[in-house]
């Protein structure tokens, strides 16, 4: 039976654009929030955001690629090279055809429609680059680290909103499980701090309001929780299966277990008030992965800190694991660096890895007043201990679409998943 293993780990964040970086600052607790420079928000009710920080394509690509891009997609390629670097795999003619890569986003180069836009109706249609559509198609995440990398092997882009990141793993996962691959490369990415669809959150009413504290902005699970602070980002991976990551000697950071895919069919952003989507996603990874209950050592929640959508995803853990819900660790990343949307599910899974790894699970920071909803173990505001051998990783989509990853330390004896 296949086992499908990581490799390799990349990361573009607002808390660093390496892992190392960005690690060590989520388990410091470190919030990437602060006052948006990518506009001017001044005439925009809500003026913060977690950004990616000092970020220069260059350093990942050439020139002339790297002007050709949307932002997303620079951090789709930037992301990829430090996974495949980690991972000491190399590309060549002869192995092409058996790396793929899965690289999903929310929106894609959404924001750069936007500045298209602008620039059509200030300067005329001949000013428009050429390049324009082929930035603002979701696939191009997956298209240019394909090209970028020489990776001739399956290639496929998924939108799943807030959970793309997420199903990106779970999908590359059953390729090498079909036998379509040897090796995948798959991520998450998401750049759209742009004013249009900034606006448009901001009308929603989903975003944090407090301009004046933005650190603090991000509290999921708090009773005082009212809205996310939007990011942008990407994390990468490379997978493998067991057999060939062992044929050349790799490194092994965790083992894929599986993941699920259900659907709400409810409502295009509240979840549904009895959780049963959520539910079904938790219950059909633990099911189809092998999974009893009492072996999930840790959660990496959705968690983004909006009213309706924390109370959701505690009512689904404590449905599913009734009152061992209150023993497992429960973190949200969404504290430290925002929602970043596609990215987000992506950015959880490294996490969730790294936990496995060193054996420390990152803090849901800014949680000061407990939500009588909320009730479980969130482990706030402080870094924690805690030895990790399966991790589930939630996330909930726009348009109620709800994917849930298990992630395991590996062993090379152990029990194989299916």
């Amino acid at each position: 039976m296949t086992r499908v293993v990581i490799t390799g780990l990349g990361a573009i964040t607002p808390l660093g654009n390496d892992v190392t970086t960005f690690w060590e600052n989520m388990k410091a607790g470190v919030s990437g929030a602060g006052p948006i420079t990518a506009f001017d928000p001044a005439n925009f009710a809500i003026r913060i955001a977690c950004e990616v920080k000092g970020f220069e394509p260059t350093d990942w690509m050439d020139k002339k690629t790297a002007k050709r891009l949307a932002r997303s997609t620079q951090f789709s390629i930037a992301s990829a090279r430090q996974a495949l670097t980690h991972s000491g795999f190399e590309i060549t003619p002869e192995n092409s055809d058996r790396v793929g890569v899965v690289f999903n986003t929310g929106g894609g180069g959404i924001s750069t429609m936007e500045e298209g836009t602008r620039q059509l109706l200030a300067e005329g249609p001949r000013t428009i680059t050429p390049f324009l559509v082929t930035n603002v198609m979701a696939n191009a995440a997956s298209c240019l680290v394909s090209i970028e990398f020489g990776a001739t092997g399956p290639l496929n882009t998924s939108a799943l909103a807030c959970a793309s990141g997420n199903y990106a793993l779970v999908d590359a996962f059953h390729m090498l499980k079909r036998g379509e691959a040897d090796v995948m490369i798959a991520g998450g990415t998401e750049a759209a701090i742009s004013p249009l669809i900034f606006a448009s959150f901001a009308r929603m009413g989903a975003l944090s309001t407090r301009n004046d504290d933005p650190q603090s902005a991000s509290r999921p699970f708090d009773k005082d929780r009212d809205g996310f602070v939007f990011g942008e980002g990407a994390a990468a991976f490379v997978l493998e299966t067991e057999e060939h990551a062992k044929a050349r000697g790799a490194h092994i950071y965790a083992e894929v277990l599986g993941g699920r895919l259900t659907s709400d069919a409810y409502h295009l952003t509240a979840p549904k008030p009895d959780a049963s989507g959520a539910i079904a996603a938790i219950k059909g990874t633990l099911a189809s992965t092998g999974t009893k209950p009492e072996e999930v050592d840790a959660i990496f929640a959705h968690g983004t800190s909006t009213p309706l959508g924390d109370v959701a995803e505690t009512l689904a853990l404590k449905t599913v694991f009734g009152e061992l819900a209150y023993q497992i660790p429960i973190t949200g990343t969404k504290s430290q660096v925002g929602h970043t949307l596609g990215a987000a599910g992506a950015i959880s899974a490294l996490a969730a890895i790294k936990t496995i790894e060193e054996g420390i699970i990152c803090p849901t920071i800014n949680y000061h007043t407990p939500d009588p909803e909320c009730d479980l173990d969130y482990v706030p505001n402080e870094a924690r201990r805690h030895q990790t051998n399966v991790a589930l990783v939630n996330a909930f989509g726009f348009g109620g679409q709800n994917v849930v990853l298990a992630l395991k330390r590996y062993s090379e004896n152990g029990v194989k998943k299916g």
